[in-house]
């Protein structure tokens, strides 16, 4: 067999895509308290609107995903950058709670159509089984650039503008992501069964094997880890983190409050990632996926024991958030590439789709949570053991997997 090139104009694009989508998503968090302070919502209100969309995206991932493998990629992808841009524009003209909790909804759906289950579907279907592990880590990579750049974007443009304005520019970049559009298209490089296989047949398939459950299962701590720490991180930074010095080494970076602190925190974790997911790619295409999210979710787990249990600085924050920044996303290309592993890659969009609303049910919690204890209690620190918890559940529920295809893969 011929050695294809990894850096393929479908996977540039597919990036390209996944960089704006993430950057955006990734910033909400940051508009926590310029939102509840201006309407003078309790913390939970605007956590729920966040709930809302990651539970959207998780319900719209599924069903984006057999769009593209009905009526083709690129109209999934046009129908979820437009929902995209009119739920954020539309977010601006919020005054109530249940208005910005409603149009939420278009943003997770608008997130779903332009996010990780139809472009990462593309690149794994246009990529040599040889290459598929790296490919779907530098496309997840992608995603964590844009977390570099969106939370602390949006900082800087809230010191400008009005959040409305923000939202409103943020659309306008989410339909910049159409031009990548003319790039998208391959042929599925599928073996000769999976092309006449159906949808049900292989939906059945997978959802009678146990190890599709345990997929399913397992990928719930990511989500809650991952929703309630952009969502309640920078606020969390804000609130409790000790002064910074005038006179240290992150005064001297420009981060000059705890504020700040909070947004930069957030672009770190995505900035570590970026070598993280490209590494869980290239580990993957060697070592036992399964094992490697065990031991992924494991050092999760006690990263946040460590960050938890000890006094939080500016350092500490740092730290944290490089730690788990190098283990954020590093799930995503092993998980997808177990899913198109076992089960082929002709509706790999569909399967992980489904795989993927198990992620955002944890999303929803998370955040959910975070905001209603916030409220409660007056702080996040049952929420953090909660997701400690979840965490450890996923490093044990990994170890069972039986790691064989059940359908003949490409040639």
């Amino acid at each position: 067999m011929t050695k294809t090139s990894v850096f393929t104009p479908i996977l540039i694009a597919g990036c390209a895509v996944l960089l704006l989508n993430f950057a955006i998503r990734a910033s909400f968090g940051v508009f926590q308290i310029p939102i509840a302070a201006e309407f003078g919502w309790p913390r939970s209100d605007f956590s729920l609107a966040i709930a809302i969309q990651n539970l959207a995206w998780g319900i719209g991932q599924p069903m984006f995903g057999a769009a593209a493998e009905r009526f083709g990629d690129r109209k999934a992808i046009i129908a979820g950058a437009v929902l995209y841009a009119l739920g954020l524009v539309l977010s601006g003209y919020a005054t109530t709670p249940g208005a910005m909790q409603a149009l939420e909804i278009l943003v997770g759906f608008g997130i779903a159509g332009t996010g990780f289950g139809v472009i990462l579907a593309i690149v794994g279907r246009a990529t040599s089984a040889e290459n598929r592990s790296l490919s779907l880590g530098i496309a997840t990579a992608a995603g964590s650039a844009g977390q570099v750049v969106g939370a602390p974007t949006a900082q800087l443009l809230l010191q400008h503008y009005p959040w409305q304005t923000v939202f409103g520019i943020f659309a306008v970049v989410i339909l910049v992501t159409l031009l990548a559009l003319p790039f998208l298209k391959s042929a599925p490089m599928a073996s000769k069964a999976e092309l006449q296989e159906s949808l049900g047949t292989v939906l059945v398939r997978a959802f009678r094997d146990p190890s599709y459950t345990m997929i399913f299962m397992g990928f719930f701590s990511c989500g809650y880890q991952l929703g309630f720490i952009t969502a309640h991180f920078p606020a969390f930074v804000t609130e409790r983190c000790g002064a910074i010095d005038p006179t240290g080494v992150l005064a001297g970076l420009g981060i000059t409050s705890t504020s700040v602190l909070g947004a930069i925190a957030i672009s770190v974790i995505g900035l570590f990632n970026i070598a993280g997911s490209i590494t869980a790619g290239l580990l993957g295409k060697r070592f036992s996926k399964k094992y490697l999210l065990a031991g992924i979710y494991t050092g999760r787990t006690i990263a946040s024991i460590l960050f938890i249990v000890l006094p939080m600085t500016p350092t500490t924050v740092m730290l944290f958030s490089a730690v788990m920044g190098a283990m954020w996303l590093a799930t995503v290309p092993l998980t997808s590439g177990l899913v198109a592993h076992l089960y082929g890659i002709r509706y790999m969009g569909t399967l992980y789709g489904f795989v993927f609303l198990s992620h955002q049910l944890g999303s929803f919690l998370g955040v959910w949570l975070g905001g209603r204890m916030y409220d409660l209690t007056g702080g996040y620190t049952l929420v953090w053991w909660i997701g400690i918890g979840v965490g450890a559940f996923s490093a044990l529920i990994h170890l069972p997997i039986r790691e064989r295809p059940l359908t003949l893969q490409p040639a």
